[in-house]
């Protein structure tokens, strides 16, 4: 295979990271993982992640981490509730939701990010992980390249993946083309202790998901482990919205302010989410990489995950697709068919642009359906397709 005795580095341990550094070892690479977080405890976990049949849990099944994600997945966590604006239900699938299981194609068992972070790590072997290796920039030297990190630290790497999110800084090495926002931007919010804080939504929402649709807006929310409750205001928006409107997002008061102004015609009942989150709340604008984006492909760099496709999150794909950009990469690397690391790594990028592309173009289109005005009815002819 074209990696024996190649150092490959990976930039970024998030899902896809890790997913590949493990899968590589599995192989018998030399890997090494740089993270910019202090330690495995230092980051802070979003909304849990809903594992794909032929996506997150392939991956997840080729690195023999099947076991260790059924051991900790939350079951009942993809459990749906649809809202309208009032909080009066029109859908729930809590009843019929229960005797889905593994090996069912519809079945999209959660896991929280914190569980699954754990579960990767344990399966790598000691010392994969460099942490507080925050990637400053690289500069090629040899056959290879000379990676610089903020703590002064400087290693040389054969290979190169970057996998540190949207904002990548590996991105700009390969291509200079841009995601664009897509007109969507959320607001987060998370509740500790959910069933003292807030106990009409956390009886409600009963361990699974809530969708709540009015005129062009939403307010997404989900269990996640601990008793916590994350939930996301959603609307469309100008791109800098958040700068534009000067809400100070530590200020409960002032974010309760702008949201009563906002969503004037919601239940009053909403207000307590915002009464009760963990400050600051943070605003997410949307961004969505170019359907069409193309670049030529290097001999020793590439990108998987949202560096390489961020989409929006209306259709569950991202954590998905970054796993199996790790699966499709491993094996394109590991493979004996390709004469070249280039032929390996354009075979993987041709492959992952054009998937990545689709997924991206489903999640576009329910955002827009979920932003529409008639996105209550169009939800709910959705859902009840099911």
């Amino acid at each position: 295979m074209q990696i024996n005795n190649k150092k490959i580095a990976i930039i970024g341990g998030g899902p896809g990271g890790l997913t590949l550094a493990r899968l590589l070892q599995l192989k018998g690479a030399d890997v090494k993982v740089y993270e910019r977080d202090i330690n495995k405890d230092a980051r802070v976990q979003g909304a849990p992640l809903d594992m794909h049949e032929a996506s997150g849990m392939a991956a997840l099944i080729k690195a023999d981490l099947l076991t260790e994600f059924e051991n900790n997945f939350m079951p009942g966590a993809d459990k749906t509730l649809i809202l309208n604006h009032q909080a009066e239900i029109f859908f729930s699938d809590h009843e019929k939701n229960i005797e889905k299981d593994f090996g069912d194609a519809n079945f999209r068992p959660e896991i929280d990010r914190g569980a699954l972070r754990k579960i990767l790590l344990e399966s790598l072997q000691p010392e994969t992980i460099v942490w507080n290796s925050h990637f400053t920039a690289m500069t090629q030297y040899k056959e290879g390249w000379m990676l610089h990190f903020k703590n002064g630290l400087s290693v040389y790497s054969d290979v190169v993946i970057g996998s540190d999110g949207a904002n990548s800084k590996i991105r700009p090495y390969i291509t200079d083309v841009k995601p664009f926002y897509s007109g969507v931007t959320m607001l987060e919010g998370n509740i500790y202790d959910a069933k003292k804080a807030v106990p009409q939504f956390d009886s409600l929402i009963n361990g699974g998901k809530i969708m709540a649709f009015g005129k062009g807006k939403n307010i997404l929310m989900g269990q996640k482990a601990g008793g916590e409750l994350g939930f996301y205001i959603s609307f469309k928006a100008d791109e800098m919205w958040s700068k534009d409107r000067n809400i100070n997002f530590s200020d409960r008061t002032a974010v309760l302010d702008w949201f009563k102004n906002e969503y004037s015609d919601w239940s009053d009942i909403w207000h307590t989410l915002l009464e009760h989150a963990a400050i600051p709340f943070i605003p997410r604008p949307i961004y969505c990489a170019p359907l069409n984006q193309t670049w030529q492909s290097l001999p020793n760099l590439t990108i998987i995950g949202d560096a390489a496709h961020v989409m929006p999150p209306f259709a569950g794909e991202g954590a998905n697709m970054a796993m199996l950009d790790a699966l499709e990469l491993s094996e394109c690397l590991t493979s004996y068919e390709y004469g070249s690391l280039k032929e390996a790594i354009l075979a993987y990028e041709i492959k992952m642009r054009q998937r990545a592309a689709n997924a991206a173009g489903v999640s576009l289109e329910n955002g827009e359906k979920m932003h529409s005005e008639n996105s209550l009815k169009t939800m709910l002819e959705f859902f009840n397709r099911q």
